[in-house]
């Protein structure tokens, strides 16, 4: 893998790790990672990225909520 600029999220705590960290290529591939585990990197697309973020934010996929 090519030298990657990450970046850490800006709802990240910035202290001892609970980062979490996103570079993209030029090739439309997004890899992010967890600062405390820099080796492990998962790997996405834009599109597929975009549609887990939504499907979590919907908060339809799992078990009901007491709310």
């Amino acid at each position: 893998m090519s030298r990657l600029t990450w970046q850490k999220s800006s709802f990240s705590t910035g202290g001892e790790g609970n980062c979490v960290e996103l570079a993209a290529t030029a090739t439309g591939r997004v890899h992010l990672r967890e600062s405390d585990r820099p080796g492990d990197v998962a790997t996405s697309t834009p599109l597929a990225l975009a549609s887990l973020f939504l499907v979590l934010k919907d908060d339809s996929w799992g078990p009901p909520r007491s709310r």
